[in-house]
């Protein structure tokens, strides 16, 4: 449909220019959080903390593993990057199954693989059974991390949009912190620390059995009565439910008359959806490009091989995961109130000059016992900048930008971006180490962290304040630029 010619999309176009405290349609009458949403808020948080968990173990894990297994530096790498190809392959699958049966379904299946996969991986016999069994596992992780902030957007109301669903984030760090403190305590066998994760996995299915539908995938499925119950039992007595769900109605029937070629995968390659594809897909790949995941899978492992303890080792691991946990839940409180776009420029130059200034340490061969401070200084500060800036964004971004007839496919792809990238970082770190040095690696991921800032300055407008309809307005206005804004 030809930009400007919807009567119902330029009166909202209107309301968005007015500013961040007039877009929000219905939204804005009402704030106030509902229990069921703050159940929603604990599912996120829960399959997020899997999602650190499962993924965070491995780095202590692994030093145990090699042990049992006799592995190498190549077949540690497949393990620690077999989940991320599940992660892939259910990201893109997950997308297809929340369309066609729901965002709540979808994360009902998810919360069984993950109970499976958790138990596969425990009882695994050899390397290689391993491995396969973390695919399984990594199926979970990325279907959630497709489908879970999407549900709880759609649910959200547009001023708790962020905090809610940065609880997800917010999770990943609880997961991280509970898999470091089990690695730095080694006191359990890989085995235990592993299988431990199958607990939270059944609390998650039996909580999500208590939550709705999404209202939008409703609308969309002609279950606008549905949709309206939902909305009454996450929204405070007195909201304007009719405002907000007409508002949705508008948006989804603009959009049937724009035909199939504008929804799913297809959709996506629309030139108006274009500006929001490439900021997702940009923020993504940054985010792993950073040097996050490096950081996190392979800590303990570029430490020992430099001289550190295990037991150092797996402390200054814990540490690391402290400090990503205390920075989510700052951003988790003020990313509403600074904003996405301002709170990124600000955090990613201190990240990447945490790595410059590490990478010096070890290109000048201060990386001894007496260099040890300032090395794990380097590190947290990494993390203290780094999770607290472009961290967040990851998961934020795919679930706001997305216009509703793409918004699976859009976040779909955004979360496969962003566990391929992972992927391939995972693969390849310790080869890089082995072939051009701690130091110089350091260096690669600090200059991805400026191309990081370069991307976000010029491509990510500033989306807090803004309903996710008066986004998809002012991107189909061609006004999603950061001065647009």
């Amino acid at each position: 449909m030809a930009a400007g010619t919807d009567k119902t999309t330029d009166e909202k176009t209107e309301r968005t220019r007015s500013g961040p405290q007039q877009d929000g349609g219905a939204e804005g009458v009402s704030q106030a959080l509902t229990g069921r949403m703050l159940l929603a808020a604990v599912v996120s948080a829960i399959s997020a903390l899997l999602y650190g968990y499962d993924t965070g173990i491995i780095s202590g894990a692994l030093l145990q593993i090699r042990r049992d297994f006799q592995t190498g530096n190549g077949m540690e790498q497949v393990i620690a990057a077999s989940i991320l190809f599940g992660a892939v392959l259910g990201a893109a699958t997950c997308s297809r199954l929340s369309e066609r049966r729901g965002r709540r379904t979808t994360i009902l299946i998810i919360s069984g693989v993950f109970v499976a996969g958790t138990l596969l991986c425990s009882v695994a016999p050899n390397a290689t059974t391993l491995a396969l069994a973390r695919i399984v596992l990594g199926f979970a992780v990325g279907g959630a991390t497709q489908t879970v902030p999407m549900y709880v957007a759609e649910l959200a109301p547009a001023r708790k949009r962020g905090r809610l669903v940065l609880t997800f984030q917010l999770g990943i760090g609880v997961g991280i912190v509970l898999a470091t403190l089990v690695g730095a305590s080694e006191a359990s066998p890989w085995r235990v620390s592993v299988g431990a994760a199958a607990v939270p996995a059944a609390i998650m299915l039996v909580l999500m059995l208590r939550l709705p539908e999404s209202p939008r995938w409703l609308v969309k499925a002609d279950r606008r009565d549905d949709a309206r119950e939902v909305l009454r039992g996450v929204r405070e007595e007195g909201s304007d439910l009719d405002a907000e769900l007409q508002e949705i109605v508008d948006l989804e029937e603009e959009e049937r008359s724009a035909g199939d070629g504008n929804r799913g995968w297809r959709g996506l390659r629309q030139a108006w959806v274009r500006p929001a594809l490439v900021v997702g897909l940009g923020i993504a790949i940054f985010t792993q490009l950073s040097g996050i995941e490096m950081i996190i899978y392979y800590a303990p492992t570029i430490l020992t091989d430099n001289g550190f303890s295990e037991t150092a080792a797996l402390r200054v691991s814990l540490a690391l995961g402290v400090t990503y946990l205390v920075m989510m839940i700052v951003g988790l409180t003020i990313v509403d109130k600074v904003g996405r776009r301002r709170l990124t420029l600000i955090m990613v130059p201190g990240a990447a000059l945490a790595l410059a200034v590490l990478g010096a340490l070890f290109v000048t061969g201060h990386s001894g016992p007496d260099d040890i401070p300032f090395i794990i200084a380097c590190l947290i500060v990494f993390m203290f900048f780094n999770a607290g800036g472009l961290q967040l964004m990851g998961w934020l971004t795919g679930s706001e930008i997305y216009p509703l007839a793409v918004r699976s496919a859009g976040t779909s792809a955004q979360s496969v971006a962003l566990w391929s990238t992972n992927m391939l970082i995972t693969l390849t770190v310790l080869t890089m180490i082995e072939g051009i040095g701690v130091g110089a690696t350091m260096w690669v991921y600090a200059a991805f962290n400026v191309a990081a800032w370069i991307f976000v300055f010029l491509r990510m407008p500033e989306l807090t304040g803004h309903s996710l309809e008066g986004i998809e307005s002012r991107l189909r206005q061609g006004h999603f630029r950061p001065k647009d804004f």
